[in-house]
């Protein structure tokens, strides 16, 4: 497993060193002649009838005004989402009043700028209507020239009930049916959240609350100037290979006023620099300039294949008049491709990504919002994550199209980590309107989101929905064949019309899909919709199956990319108990109903965990509830683990015209609230299983064991581009009453191939049960690694069961004891553990001290085991020791 601790000292002092640089990702500039007054503070906020009035933080939200001033309590508590649903089906107003210098309200104009309104608003300046907002992820700039007064300027924003509105375009599109109409009543969500421009999980998903928010969720600004001001400033390196050298494609975007003449000096300190002349007509202006580097650059890579070099671009713009404006940013030299092809002795088309020619391996997972209310997500939190997920080995993660487009630290902390960003536009299981004020809307959002992503290195795709073509291609909403191809023209309209079009405009440098899963190129050719977008011979996939033997690997899609498949677990009781009494802690409680908003999902956890594991029985209830708890982590980490070593074993492997995998992104990486999800990290960042056993799955070089036709067989995974590397398989066979091995092999030395999977070692279970002599499939357990020729381990220990834990016979309660030590490294500390007899799936649970060990839910075959835990906090060798809980299989029943 990965030895990498992170200790609460260590992140903070890395934080302190790198974030400036982070910062500096996104645009830092300076402008001399545009005066900005920031309206973010405190605003008044009233309910439509006057009832609830307070003060309110700007950027904010509703709820969280409300709980911070005391008139709510914590909305994630208990069913309290249900409790504040009339927070939502209310209208709101914030006002707020500012006051303007008069040297700044003589220039020439003044433009009033709203970078993210929650949602649906009108705004008013000194009682006059100045805008309405109509869409969360756009920003609005409403001129305010000649409104501004000597003293007191009051600024007002009505925001209506976006369920309200809602249910009110739903209605007025009567010519035709616009589904799906509401989520599943297990959600207990709101209705057609398709016909606003929101996060669609806002009115519920299968993993989160419903909580229809509204607020003023960034910054707003008074921008007044006489000349011009810049509104954004992107860069995008381009490799010209018929010169083998590269070009930086710089934009600006202007709002000018009056027509200007100047310079503009571009440089890459240490590289190059250049002038460019720059001649300015009144408008909206766009300037584009071709920046040659002539010298050798670093290459970004992705996470685990090199580096992630960032380069400072530094732009001066000097006018005639005198005025001057400079910003720099980041960048990164990188290609991306997306490659669609014939495979030889495959029917169908490849699908891969190259990144500087190089094809790599996308491991990851999926990333939904961090939080049901978007001011609450901190800087913090998203370090906390995106450090998670590379410390488990991952390259990449999907932005997932229910959600929002995340925030600029997200993006630049992606790049800095080497972090490959799948973004979805935020559309997602449904079908849309095609009305020409929804269209505009769009077109608009689509525009600015990809001008303000597109200089990111991290960002490697663009994709148009999530599951859109599915849902139109396999009826979910039980389409008629006559009414089909409505559907599928306003389809083609929004994804492919508009949003393609526009990013195809914007972004030559990226792939696009219309869709996940699709065929991708396939798709095209049926129209846009194919046939079956599931297809495993193109594009990517999405697969669930939770009743199905998920030990069962011969039931997998043996797909070109798996984009999505996961299984739920429950999070950690220190986790629930934060929004929880111990009244719910039971599986059979209306809170822990309450809070699956997945079908069936509670008896499915269980059922596919009977599969394989005796459930537990403790008379106890909390220890019941806890040791349940255990159980579904342990069935979600086991399952997940199973296909995710598939997909990497068939990157080599065509069978039966299907394979070459090139891909696995599970679902999902974290959590938005307190309750049972398909995540690896909880809400609030705490591993679970999965993200333990994440780390060993996605290792550079891995070894992985599977029984097929009675032949136990043991494949060497690598992710390396060009090195070889010689390696032995050392097997071992172990009782599960004894801590000796019963038995051991070595395979001969194999050289594994660069960028594949290559089979080590092949025997059948029936002759190495017999070699054993003292071995039974239901008494014993293989475990195995790779070791170059001299001995040296590379690759993490692994094992398989050669039957049902369940089934096990001399598996006996270990008795684990422990003691705890201060490593002498700060906040690091060494657990040792003793049993009695051999123990599996050892779990460490420290309740609510944040960190995370160096090894976790793993299999002991000592008599002793030294674990490490990295706390994200001070904390001290007896706290741990009064807080770690340790469970192992056998103590649940």
């Amino acid at each position: 497993m990965n030895h990498a601790v992170l200790s609460f000292a260590c992140f903070y002092l890395l934080e302190a060193l790198f974030l400036d640089s982070v910062f500096a990702s996104e645009v830092k500039s300076h402008s001399l002649g545009v005066d900005i007054i920031s309206l973010n503070g405190k605003w008044q906020l009233l309910n439509s009838n006057s009832s609830v009035s307070l003060s309110a933080e700007v950027p904010g939200c509703v709820h969280t005004a409300l709980q911070r001033q005391g008139f709510i309590s914590d909305p994630y508590y208990r069913f309290n989402d249900l409790a504040y649903r009339w927070i939502s089906l209310d209208n709101w107003t914030y006002t707020t009043s500012f006051s303007v210098p008069t040297h700044v309200r003589e220039k020439e104009k003044a433009v009033l700028v709203f970078e993210g309104v929650d949602t649906i608003s009108t705004i008013s300046l000194n009682g006059v209507t100045i805008g309405k907002t109509d869409n969360m992820f756009r920003r609005y700039d409403f001129e305010v020239t000649g409104l501004l007064k000597d003293k007191e300027n009051i600024l007002q924003v009505w925001i209506m009930s976006a369920v309200t509105y809602a249910s009110q375009k739903s209605n007025a599109h009567t010519e035709y049916r616009v589904p799906p109409d509401c989520p599943p009543p297990v959600q207990k969500g709101e209705c057609h959240v398709n016909f606003i421009r929101k996060a669609q999980s806002s009115f519920s998903w299968d993993w989160g609350p419903s909580f229809p928010t509204l607020g003023i969720w960034k910054g707003v600004q008074l921008e007044v100037f006489n000349t011009l001001r810049v509104l954004s400033f992107t860069t995008v390196p381009k490799y010209d290979s018929a010169h083998s050298s590269w070009n930086v494609d710089v934009e600006l975007f202007l709002d000018v006023v009056v027509a200007s003449k100047g310079l503009v000096l571009l440089s890459i300190p240490l590289l190059h620099s250049e002038e460019f002349q720059l001649s300015l007509s009144p408008g909206q202006s766009r300037k584009s300039f071709v920046f040659q580097v002539n010298q050798s650059v670093s290459l970004w890579w992705p996470f685990g294949h090199g580096e992630q070099p960032l380069y400072d671009l530094k732009m001066d713009m000097n006018l005639e008049g005198g005025e001057t404006f400079n910003a720099q940013r980041k960048v990164a030299f990188r290609t991306v491709e997306l490659i669609q092809e014939p495979i030889p002795s495959s029917p169908g088309l490849s699908f891969y990504f190259r990144i500087n020619g190089k094809p790599i391996f996308l491991k990851g997972s999926n990333w939904i919002p961090v939080h049901a209310f978007q001011d609450q997500v901190t800087t913090d939190m998203i370090t906390i994550l995106l450090q998670s997920a590379q410390k488990a080995n991952m390259n990449a993660l999907r932005v997932w199209g229910g959600g929002v487009y995340e925030q600029g630290i997200f993006y630049s902390l992606c790049d800095m980590y080497g972090i490959m960003i799948w973004q979805d536009f935020m559309f997602a299981c449904a079908l849309y309107p095609t009305e020409k004020d929804f269209i505009q809307t769009v077109r608009e959002e689509v525009t600015q989101q990809v001008r303000r992503l597109k200089s990111h290195p991290s960002v490697v795709i663009w994709s148009g929905n999530n599951e859109n073509e599915a849902a139109i291609a396999t009826d979910w909403f039980n389409i008629t064949v006559a009414e089909r191809p409505l559907y599928v023209k306003d389809y083609v309209k929004l994804y492919v019309e508009n949003i393609r079009d526009i990013v195809l405009q914007e972004d030559s440098t990226r792939p696009f899909l219309v869709s996940s899963p699709t065929n991708g190129v396939e798709s095209e050719k049926e129209g846009w919709v194919a046939q079956d977008p599931y297809d495993p011979h193109y594009g990517d996939t999405h697969y669930y199956s939770y009743y199905k033997d998920c030990w069962d690997w011969t039931a997998f899609p043996r797909t070109r990319f798996a984009s999505e498949y996961g299984f739920q677990s429950w999070p950690s009781l220190s986790t629930l108990s934060k929004v929880s009494v111990s009244s719910d802690w039971d599986f059979s409680s209306n809170f822990s109903s309450h809070r699956q908003h997945h079908e069936d999902g509670n008896q499915q956890m269980l059922k596919q965990a009977e599969l394989h594991y005796i459930l537990p029985n403790s008379t106890d209830p909390v220890q019941k509830y806890r040791d349940t708890i255990y159980i579904t982590q342990v069935m979600q980490a086991q399952c997940v683990k199973i296909q995710t070593e598939f997909y990497r074993r068939s990157r080599s492997d065509i069978v039966e015209g299907k394979g070459h995998t090139m891909g696995t992104l599970y679902w999902q990486l974290n959590d938005i609230w307190q309750g049972p999800s398909w995540s690896s990290v909880e809400f609030g960042g705490k591993w679970k299983m999965l993200h333990y056993w994440a780390t060993d799955f996605y290792a550079p070089i891995l070894s992985m064991g599977v029984e097929d036709k009675g032949d136990l067989l043991m494949y060497a995974v690598s992710d390396s581009h060009s090195e070889q590397h010689n390696v032995k398989a050392k097997v071992k066979l172990y009782s599960w009453s004894s801590f000796d091995a019963v038995c051991s092999f070595e395979s001969n030395v194999t050289t594994i191939k660069a960028g594949g999977s290559t089979l080590v070692f092949q025997k059948p279970i029936s002759a190495l049960l017999t070699q054993c002599g003292n071995c039974t499939r239901r008494s014993c357990i293989v475990t195995f690694h790779l070791s170059s020729p001299e001995g040296q381990m590379i690759s993490p220990h692994n094992h398989i069961f050669l039957s049902s834990p369940r089934h096990a016979e001399g598996l006996q309660k270990p008795n684990i004891t422990f003691t705890v030590k201060d490593a002498g490294i700060m906040q690091n500390f060494v657990v040792t553990l003793y049993c009695s007899f051999p123990a599996v799936y050892v779990w460490l649970d420290v309740d609510d001290i944040p960190g995370d060990f160096n090894v976790n839910g793993f299999l002991m075959l000592s008599k002793n085991s030294s674990v490490t835990f990295g706390a994200w906090r001070p904390t001290t060798a007896e706290e741990i020791t009064a807080n770690l809980h340790i469970t192992s299989l056998r103590d649940v029943y």
